[in-house]
């Protein structure tokens, strides 16, 4: 078992309640420390997405409250083992943030482990990560992929592609955190 070695979840409102909590209870069962970083240090608002019968796509509902334990600005490479991007509509306006793209392209230069889910994959593709890399990811996320030059798989559920393992929704998760897990055993 791993022993108390920091993984960086990088969210805000309207992140993915079910892909955000599993993750964090995941990495505490495992003996890792994971730590929420966020715009600033406060209560975040997460979402529930979806999928109803007779709907084209998901459904938005409120989810749970989760801290954040540290902001983008504060946040230094060298103390996190690998980062860990959940989906939701967080990503949507995370990949504006600065921070986040600095962060992000942090963890591939020091070719440390990138972990992404869903929409997550929308920071990816903001710091010029996916380019000629194999992509999982939420469907409606399959255009952004292809045309930063990354390749979209299907069918399977999570693939990696050097440091950078993707999954295509919390319904990939027994598919995703095989994988994960396998990468940080070997830390």
């Amino acid at each position: 078992m791993a022993t108390s070695k920091k993984i960086l979840i990088l969210t805000g409102d309207a992140g993915e309640s079910f892909e955000i909590l599993f993750a964090v209870h995941r990495m505490k069962e495992a003996g890792y420390t994971p730590v929420i970083a966020a715009p600033s240090v406060r209560r975040l608002n997460l979402v529930i997405h979806d999928f109803e019968p007779g709907w084209d796509t998901y459904v938005e509902r409120k989810g749970y409250l989760v801290e954040s334990e540290i902001s983008f600005a504060d946040v230094t490479i060298e103390d996190y083992e690998a980062l860990l991007i959940p989906g939701g509509r967080a990503p949507e306006y995370l990949r504006n943030d600065s921070d986040v793209i600095k962060i992000v392209r942090a963890f591939s230069e020091s070719n440390k482990y990138i972990f992404a889910i869903c929409h997550g994959v929308q920071i990816l593709l903001t710091a010029g990560l996916v380019n000629k890399k194999k992509i999982a990811c939420y469907e409606h996320v399959k255009f952004e992929v292809e045309s930063c030059g990354g390749i979209y798989i299907t069918p399977d559920e999570a693939v990696m592609d050097g440091k950078i393992i993707t999954g295509k929704t919390w319904q990939s998760h027994p598919e995703f955190y095989r994988i994960v897990f396998e990468c940080l055993q070997g830390l």
